[in-house]
């Protein structure tokens, strides 16, 4: 159990392009704020919108002391927003949330009530997803059970970016500077004492998700090259196995031989194409997969900001990037 007080909170919402929704998203977030006992401060990261987002941001905060919103250059994406977010946040606890409505605001009492009990994260888990097609569910099953499985975390199924982090998670997550971020691995693996808060997401208040299926792949693509050498292995693993079968095939052939056997030798060609096509196709999966691991390295070894802020209002701040 952590001291009776009312811990001071951060909560941190990435947004792109939800202009039409975002005065109806932070009613639906006051009305359980303000029941609070607790100083809140929100801050909303504008990934790079090209709508009138900025312009209701700016509306909003003129009306509001409690916001701070952070402007990127461009789009970075969904996990360079919510680490800019981690980067500047202010409070005991930070909560990050999406900005169209699905995370439910009345769960937050609800998590500062586990906060209080000793828990370092609380992680959304998203229930009832029979509305998702078929497939996305699938993918999203194997992708966590393969993640688990080669990363050695322990991410559960259908986890949700809606969660809430201790500050010495935070502080943990920021002493982390790759490039490539899959937040909920790094918050797995850091491994502070954690507990699941499923929900039931609502619909969204307007328009379409902005996780479309490239930025999907690019985000497991991500999670599988971060947190895992598997890919590697399997490659050795399979160059092994060549090895054993070109093995058996000289015993196979030195067998005709010791003998006397020799003219029942014949050339095949077929297998031969198949055995170049297999040995042929593997060495290019395996240097590929060198290939992505060294591109890797090489933009973690640039140095390069995961994101770059273009303006912070609400507070007194130069204009910072995040190396």
């Amino acid at each position: 159990m952590r001291k009776n007080r009312d811990p001071e909170i951060g909560i941190i919402i990435p947004i792109y392009n939800e202009s039409e929704i975002l005065v109806n998203f932070h009613q639906q977030l006051l009305a359980v704020i303000d029941r609070l006992p607790n100083k809140t401060r929100l801050y909303y990261i504008d990934d790079g919108s090209d709508d009138t987002t900025a312009r209701v941001l700016a509306d909003l905060a003129s009306q509001d002391d409690r916001i701070e919103t952070l402007t990127l250059s461009r789009n970075f994406g969904h996990q360079a927003a919510l680490t800019c977010g981690l980067d500047h946040a202010q409070g005991d606890v930070i909560i990050t949330m999406d900005g169209d409505g699905q995370n439910p605001p009345e769960l937050i009492p609800e998590m500062l009530g586990l906060y209080q009990s000793g828990y370092d994260i609380v992680i959304g888990q998203r229930q009832g997803e029979e509305t998702n097609s078929f497939f996305k569910r699938l993918t999203s099953d194997l992708f966590y059970k393969l993640i688990n499985l080669i990363g050695n975390l322990n991410i559960p199924p259908h986890a949700a970016d809606f969660r809430l982090l201790s500050r010495q998670v935070v502080e943990a997550i920021k002493s982390m500077p790759e490039y490539h971020r899959f937040l909920r691995g790094m918050i797995s693996w850091a491994g502070f004492k954690s507990v699941i808060l499923p929900y039931e997401p609502k619909p969204r208040l307007g328009g379409e998700s902005k996780y479309t299926v490239k930025k999907m792949i690019r985000l497991a693509e991500d999670a599988i090259f971060s947190f895992s050498l598997v890919p590697l292995r399997i490659g050795l693993a399979v160059g092994g196995l060549f090895y054993l079968l070109a093995l058996i095939e000289v015993i196979y052939v030195l067998s005709f031989w010791l003998t006397g056997n020799q003219p029942k030798l014949e050339p095949g060609w077929s297998s031969l194409m198949f055995m170049l096509l297999i040995v042929g196709g593997t060495l290019t999966t395996v240097v590929s997969f060198i290939g992505i691991y060294v591109g890797y390295i090489f933009q973690e070894v640039k140095n390069r900001p995961i994101y770059m802020l273009k303006e912070h209002a609400g507070k007194d701040h130069d204009d910072i990037a995040r190396g």
